[in-house]
């Protein structure tokens, strides 16, 4: 159960998450009226039955009407969002699960100097005008996408989260999401040398429509008005989570063909910082009191896988890099189904991985430290206790 004490603002016993690896049309002026006449009625997500639910329109129009419950004072007191005098003092530490992600995040901390691109130019040269085509509208989306994200971290989560433990992370995670946006800024920066063609693609929100369709799904999920904070962590893991799974994945299919290492390399990085952040959505949704029901969640996803299979199969088809882009689009439904499950809720589409190489991308320690840093490295010392960095001669081993 969770502690609704406005002392606190804690959760307390909450189960931990499981790891990953709209209805009616109303004006927003109508709202405040309507929310007028409900005075204190104690009610959660889970009194809506499933009709309801699926009925929800999805219109950036429209308000959920998840967010006029939230609006009304209907739901139950959310021990993260309820105002916290302590927010501005991080220790004690109260949310420890939380806590223990930042200094996960801390210790995966990297540069985009990191990054080799010396060795990509001449496989860049080499590859064929379709599979320059898709790595630069894949990059393309990632430019943008990670801005995206950041829109909505900062304007929206990291205020509307009143625990500290979880505004650290969302600090972090800014940085983070920074440095991803700037090394794929650098990539196509390096890769394409006509400026209007560089232009075109770091601009293209607005210039490319594969690319537009999804930042536009994500972009609608931003609005805070329309969408109640249950809806909005959910929409945003699928967007890290869903999103990402197939353009990450055909990267490593280069990678599996020995190309593009500068590329491959930060795919490792920002792959694994994703499904970090991923990870402490799926955390956070956990802890909330109010709960969507199983069917809601189930509509964003599938709504979120459609808009991803669209981009692999139809918009940016995979068959330009030579994969299969059935086998691509089950991927993309694993992926789902992963994060479903972490959700706490059942799996939709209930299919395997049909790439088994990407099971592998966790064990990409294996190459020497000296000539590259591998991907799945961490910095000493971050997230280990004082005990543990003291000198002994007595150690069991």
């Amino acid at each position: 159960m969770l502690s609704a004490s406005p002392q606190t603002n804690r959760q307390a016993g909450a189960a931990p998450a499981k790891s990953l690896h709209d209805e009616s049309p109303m004006a927003i002026d109508q709202v405040g009226s309507l929310a007028a006449q409900v005075e204190g009625v104690a009610l959660n997500f889970d009194n809506i039955d499933d009709d309801t639910a699926s009925s929800t329109a999805d219109s950036e129009d429209e308000i959920s009407v998840y967010k006029r419950m939230e609006l009304n004072g209907e739901l139950k007191p959310e021990p993260f969002l309820q105002e916290n005098p302590n927010r501005f003092v991080l220790f004690p530490i109260q949310e420890n699960e939380v806590w223990q992600m930042y200094k996960k995040a801390e210790a995966s901390f990297w540069t985009a100097e990191e990054i080799d691109l010396v060795h990509d130019l001449k496989d860049w040269n080499n590859l064929t005008d379709n599979e320059r085509y898709f790595i630069k509208h894949v990059l393309a989306f990632f430019a943008a996408s990670d801005g995206i994200v950041n829109e909505n971290l900062a304007m929206n989560f990291s205020s509307e989260v009143q625990v500290p433990e979880a505004r650290c992370f969302y600090g972090f995670q800014i940085a983070i999401e920074n440095i991803h946006s700037e090394v794929y800024s650098l990539l196509i920066d390096t890769y394409i040398k006509d400026q209007t063609e560089k232009n075109h693609l770091l601009r293209a929100i607005e210039t490319i429509p594969c690319v537009q369709k999804k930042a536009h799904w994500a972009l609608k999920w931003c609005d805070s008005r329309r969408a109640a904070f249950a809806e909005r962590i959910v929409a945003f893991a699928a967007v890290e989570g869903i999103f990402f799974s197939g353009s990450f994945c055909s990267i490593f299919w280069l990678k599996k063909r020995g190309l593009m290492p500068g590329l491959s390399f930060s795919n490792e990085l920002i792959s694994r910082d994703e499904g970090l952040h991923c990870d402490f959505a799926c955390l956070l949704y956990s802890k909330l009191a109010n709960k969507l029901p199983e069917s809601r969640i189930h509509e964003i996803i599938r709504d979120a896988v459609s808009i991803e299979k669209e981009f692999v199969q139809d918009s940016l088809p995979v068959e330009l890099i030579g994969m299969n882009s059935s086998l691509m689009c089950q991927y993309i439904e694993f992926c789902a189904d992963r994060l479903l499950h972490a959700l706490g809720v059942s799996k939709i589409y209930k299919v395997s991985n049909p790439f088994d190489w990407m099971d592998m991308i966790s064990l990409q320690g294996k190459t020497n430290f000296f000539e590259k840093r591998v991907g799945e490295y961490s910095k000493a010392g971050v997230g280990v206790s004082a005990a543990e960095q003291v000198f002994t001669l007595d150690a069991d081993f």
